[in-house]
């Protein structure tokens, strides 16, 4: 049988940033002519629109993918995700800055798993309204971990390793049913361990055409609950519900540009904006001062944050030449049992940490 190949892609930066792009080439020199990686660059993964030949590429690919993007890893994930490349959540050893701060523990670990994309046992999550996803692992690093390439190279070569090592395995147990002629009821995602990216061949120039520059909202279904809170909340039309009732985006195009209210409404902070500037909405891992400032929200209800929600949306009303409606209309009534009463110390705190915008 061939050599198992691993297909890498790395996801462009937006714009010609020359330190950006020398990371890049540097990356892709140091894979490049190396029989176990089927390498290819794309453009920006968040802003490909659905006939973009670099989408179409990343739907072709049926194994192990690693894909290098200059977004939180969490991000990146369920955008591919978003645009029908599925996979299990694999492991990885780099962090990005912001997540480095914190300390593993246990209970860490299995918080980062649970938010970074494991879709398998979580009750009352929207993930178990979904299929499940095909047989094969997305690694995802993020290139604001390192201003060089060696560390990615570095972690790469580890991922091969492993995916090499599971393929392997799961040729040998598959061995017996080819023996016997019945690789034709294997699994499509499984009927071999050689990566098949070249299923659909694009040229270079074809995948780098430039996109137009994109925002929507990211759901992380391994965090959604389905509560419909931001389809109630959004008055663009940008979220629906599936003949399931699944929340999902449908017109991503008619969010409006620099607005991530709903993200604040979502009491499970399942929805992300990546290229926002707040960590933690753009799809962080959530640890150290993100994490007190999102248990302080959920602590006291959320008050502060749906009231900057509420604002945000406001501002966009009136932009498109609608009327505001303010707290009237789909703001989730968390503390209506709670009377109207005078901020406290913590109260003060939460506006100081939301003011910083940490």
């Amino acid at each position: 049988m061939s050599r198992f190949r691993l297909t890498v892609v790395l996801s462009q930066a937006q714009g010609k940033h020359p330190e950006r792009r020398a990371l890049e080439e540097a990356i892709v020199t140091g894979l490049l002519g190396d029989p176990r990686f089927e390498v290819s660059v794309i453009p920006h993964v968040y802003d490909l629109e659905a006939d973009h030949p670099a989408r179409l590429f990343l739907t072709s690919v049926r194994g192990d993918l690693v894909v290098l993007a200059w977004l939180y890893p969490r991000a990146t994930f369920w955008v591919l995700d978003r645009d029908g490349v599925r996979g299990h959540w694999g492991q990885t050893r780099l962090r990005s800055a912001d997540e480095n701060h914190a300390e593993h523990s246990a209970t860490e670990d299995k918080t980062a798993s649970e938010n970074n994309g494991a879709q398998e046992g979580q009750n009352g999550r929207a993930a178990q309204m979904r299929p499940p996803p095909p047989e094969r692992f997305i690694y995802c690093l993020d290139l604001r971990t390192a201003d060089n390439a060696e560390p990615f190279l570095a972690e790469i070569h580890r991922i091969y390793e492993e995916a090499a090592a599971r393929a392997a395995k799961r040729a040998q147990a598959e061995a017996p049913l080819l023996e016997l002629g019945l690789r034709r009821h294997l699994p499509a995602d499984r009927a071999g361990i050689e990566s098949d990216a070249a299923s659909k061949r694009f040229t270079p120039d074809e995948l780098l055409r430039p996109p137009a520059r994109r925002w929507y909202p990211v759901i992380d279904y391994s965090r959604c609950t389905n509560c419909l809170e931001c389809l109630n909340f959004c008055l663009f039309g940008v979220y629906s519900v599936t003949a399931d009732g699944l929340i999902y985006v449908n017109q991503q195009d008619e969010c409006r540009k620099g607005c991530p209210a709903c993200s604040r409404v979502c009491p499970e902070h399942a929805i992300m904006f990546p290229e926002y500037k707040s960590p933690a909405i753009a799809g962080a891992s959530f640890g150290g001062i993100e994490s007190l400032k999102v248990d302080l929200t959920k602590l006291f209800g959320g008050a502060d944050a749906l009231r900057i929600a509420a604002a945000e949306r406001d501002r966009e009303l009136i932009a498109a030449g609608r009327q505001a409606v303010g707290m009237t209309v789909g703001i989730p009534k968390r503390q209506a049992h709670k009377p109207n009463a005078p901020k406290d110390d913590l109260d003060q705190l939460l506006d100081q940490l939301d003011a910083a915008d940490l």
